[in-house]
């Protein structure tokens, strides 16, 4: 059996053109056969709105990364880097208590890990009111599994404002979410006096905001509530799934979990890695990387063209909706050659942008300016949670797993991760 099967992966990049500005046809085979371009002097003025749209669209993205960049420097996650070790310190302690009834054990590690992320993603997003935001997190995870359960449907947009038992559900935890944020916010804002704002993101947008530096503020509050939706989203999914395929691949590789244990225990020793510890971890970096490749959690991203532009000798109008298939890309052999179904972490030796035929190859937290803003703090707890896990255990993958990638927003095992943990710890 293929251990990295092409599951639940698209196999065509889906062009949705502006009827405005032309269409795009189906040829033999599925394959995008481009129509004759419409001359500018046929063209309606209609599709003008688009490309203003498109700029309102870059200049608030450029306000929001403004805010947001300054907690993703790597001081910042340096220091984030000892309570990520903490929480994954917690989890494993709760493991080690279960060994000492009955030695071996067997744990279910996808579940384990989305509460971890969600616990590491709420300590460093809202400080000392994480309690508070797992909740949020519990909310907002439910509000997307209601959200993927409608993607494939068609999309009438009047239906979303109809009081069906769907939206009454989503509109009743949208409302939760935001009721459960702003009483966080206004704790904050009660205590800037004598607290301050806070170093965590949340401090951070709020001091973006605040009303003393006597200039419209940087972020309203709505888009800080959105920011803080996103950031939980993003975050937490992406990094819970990214520790479970890596956790798988060590299993089944375990030539691979000897090394980076070696490695590991070189770096860091028996004790709590620091960020400058997990900067030597190279294998481990490498191992990460290869994971990303084979099974990255976003396994589709869509890119709207603000302006006319030709991809791949087609022409592609103004305001088409570009579908990009990560996870196909990633298993490519004209990018990757011959061996891009093989599981081989050494490709990575001199870097991500000399590991395929093209620099950009890798596209796990997408590329340019619009890359993903948390891709060093998702890299640095992968790091940190699987040097921890190499140092106090050894494990195996449990005889019940059935490997069964599934693609619902993110690209999780079906039915789970059942691992088989033992102590190296005497």
């Amino acid at each position: 059996m293929d251990p990295h099967p092409r599951a639940h992966v698209p196999l065509l990049v889906r062009i949705q053109a502006d009827p405005v500005r032309g269409r795009r046809e189906r040829g033999e085979a599925g394959a995008l056969r481009p129509q004759r371009a419409v001359p500018q002097e046929h063209r309606q003025p209609a599709h003008r709105p688009a490309a203003r749209q498109g700029a309102r669209a870059h200049r608030r993205w450029k306000r929001h990364r403004k805010v947001v960049h300054p907690a993703f420097n790597m001081d910042k996650l340096k220091m984030m880097t000892v309570t990520m070790s903490d929480c994954a310190g917690s989890m494993m302690s709760e493991w080690k208590a279960k060994m000492e009834k009955g030695g071996d054990i067997e744990i279910e590690l996808s579940s384990q890990f989305e509460e971890l992320t969600a616990d590491v993603i709420s300590h460093t997003a809202f400080g000392s009111s994480y309690e508070q935001g797992k909740k949020v997190f519990l909310a907002q995870r439910e509000l997307q599994f209601l959200a993927y359960s409608t993607v494939f449907n068609v999309q009438i947009p009047a239906l979303r404002y109809l009081p069906t038992e769907k939206n009454l559900k989503i509109w009743k935890l949208d409302k939760e979410v935001r009721s459960m944020l702003m009483n966080i916010i206004k704790t904050r804002l009660e205590n800037k006096d004598t607290m301050g704002y806070g170093n965590d993101l949340l401090g951070l947008m709020l001091e973006a905001c605040a009303p003393e530096h006597g200039q419209n503020p940087i972020l309203s509050m709505d888009e800080i509530i959105d920011e803080c939706k996103t950031f939980f989203f993003a975050g937490h999914d992406t990094s819970s799934h990214l520790l479970t395929w890596t956790m798988f691949l060590l299993s089944t590789h375990p030539e691979w979990q000897e090394k980076l244990r070696e490695e590991v225990l070189r770096e860091c020793g028996n004790g709590a890695p620091t960020g400058d510890m997990l900067n030597k971890l190279q294998l481990v970096n490498m191992f990460l990387l290869e994971t990303l490749r084979l099974y990255g959690p976003v396994a589709v991203i869509q890119r709207k063209a603000c302006s006319d532009l030709e991809v791949g000798g087609i022409k592609v109008p103004e305001g088409t909706v570009l579908t990009i298939p990560i996870a196909t890309i990633h298993r490519d052999k004209e990018v990757w050659g011959e061996d891009a179904n093989e599981f081989k972490p050494m490709r990575f030796e001199n870097g991500v942008t000399r590991a395929g035929k093209h620099p950009n190859a890798l596209l796990s937290f997408s590329s340019g300016p619009r890359s993903c803003i948390g891709q060093n703090f998702a890299m640095i707890e992968a790091k940190a949670v699987i040097a921890m896990i190499l140092q106090r255990f050894s494990f195996s993958l449990s005889p019940k797993y059935v490997h069964a990638p599934m693609g619902m927003i993110t690209v999780r095992p079906k039915f789970g991760l059942p691992m088989v943990l033992m102590s190296l710890e005497m």
